[in-house]
């Protein structure tokens, strides 16, 4: 099977939830035998050279990338505001981008062009003058909802109209589309019910975000016991405003009770961020190997309070058996059971008394994250869930 990926950012290496995602389909199409391009915006926040990429990562496809300046201009955000058109999507559409789509499409034969997120949409009307593809969407989440649950946690009433308007204009964009592709694939059942109720008719198959078993592998013999940790991009708003709530409201109680205990934060672009100063807060900053990092530390929090979709680092944190405390939106599209394999806590009491527990009692502690390595293992293994993605692309590939 020849699958063409399209993606608004290069994906190695891949240092947050939706580039793992993304790049653990990648590594997957390829060992189970599929012919894999990937076209993908070169972006001003995430550069990358190509000739960078190891030769073993060449192996797995044909990268392809395209410079795309997508920052944030006031003079074109204005102008979207002014004519009601989401700026969101208008900055990931690259007349660059799109040639190099065209002569791709003249250049090989594909039978599966997989977007990768609502942000590739402007280029399905190119791809049906040009190719005979099944076009898929992969719905990483619902887009609007983020900037809706965003607007409705800013505090600042100016900020919050703006943020508002952008939720909108998306939220307008985002439900005139699904009908737009030949096949849907959504990472939770919550996000396939909400795309049937903007009126998806369209075929629609549950992939969760993958991860790779063969490079996510538990040590806990350097675990530092009792410790807490963090770790997400620095530069994502929910990420941002989750640890300035945690830091402010849980964070001085527990510190409290327990005076030595660390709380590491570790993620890119860590000096983007305005975290109160606190007693034994290391800030780590961007990793170089985040799964060393997660398997040294023992709790895991993820105070979540807006987003959408899955949080892969959730799933990444399970398949190393990490216990893991978040809020229910953070663990929104797991199917994971509180006090089985996750502990679920959405108020300051709540996170504080679960973490207390993890700490005053290790047994406890280690039931929780042995049994959220069964569940990853059992639910989210990438060749699992990757063989039934193309067990989807198949049935329909003949049915056309």
């Amino acid at each position: 099977m020849k699958i063409l990926q399209l993606c608004n950012k290069f994906v190695y290496p891949p240092k947050d939830g939706g580039a793992i995602g993304i790049f653990n389909y990648t590594k997957a199409f390829s060992s189970l035998g599929c012919e894999v391009t990937m076209l993908a915006m070169n972006t001003s926040k995430h550069p990358y050279e190509v000739k960078n990429l190891p030769e073993e990562i060449k192996q797995l496809a044909d990268f392809i990338t395209i410079d795309v300046d997508n920052k944030v201009k006031p003079f074109s955000a204005l102008i979207n505001l002014l004519q009601n058109r989401s700026y969101n999507i208008a900055r990931f559409i690259s007349s660059a981008y799109n040639d190099k789509l065209i002569e791709l499409i003249h250049q090989k034969q594909f039978d599966i062009i997989q977007l990768e997120g609502l942000y590739l949409s402007p280029y399905v009307e190119t791809i049906r003058a040009f190719s005979e593809a099944k076009i898929v969407m992969r719905s990483h989440n619902i887009e609007h909802e983020i900037w809706e649950r965003i607007a409705d946690n800013e505090k600042n009433i100016f900020k919050r109209w703006y943020l508002q308007i952008l939720a909108k204009q998306l939220s307008d964009y985002e439900i005139s589309r699904p009908n737009k592709y030949d096949l849907m694939t959504s990472v939770t059942e919550r996000d396939a019910q909400m795309l049937k109720n903007f009126g998806c008719e369209l075929p629609i198959h549950i992939c969760p975000a993958p991860y790779d078993e063969t490079v996510l592998k538990p040590d806990k013999t350097k675990m530092e016991f009792p410790s807490l940790f963090f770790i997400g991009a620095l530069d994502w708003m929910p990420n941002v405003e989750g640890l300035e709530w945690f830091v402010k409201n849980v964070w001085q109680k527990i510190n409290l009770q327990f005076p030595e205990l660390k709380f590491y934060i570790a993620g890119r672009n860590a000096n983007q961020t305005k975290l109160p100063e606190q007693k034994n807060i290391v800030i780590v900053g961007e990793v170089e190997n985040a799964y060393d990092f997660m398997n040294s530390k023992s709790v895991m929090v993820v105070p979540l309070f807006s987003g959408s979709g899955i949080r892969v680092k959730i799933i990444e944190g399970m398949a190393l058996g990490k216990t893991i405390v978040s809020t229910s939106l953070g663990a929104e599209g797991i199917p994971c059971k509180d006090g089985q394999n996750i502990l679920i806590a959405d108020t300051p009491e709540m996170f504080s008394d679960k973490i207390t527990k993890c700490l005053n009692e290790k047994i406890f502690f280690s039931v929780i994250g042995d049994n959220a390595l069964q569940f990853a293992k059992r639910q989210f293994s990438s060749r699992e869930v990757t063989t039934k993605l193309l067990e989807f692309f198949k049935q329909h590939l003949t049915a056309a």
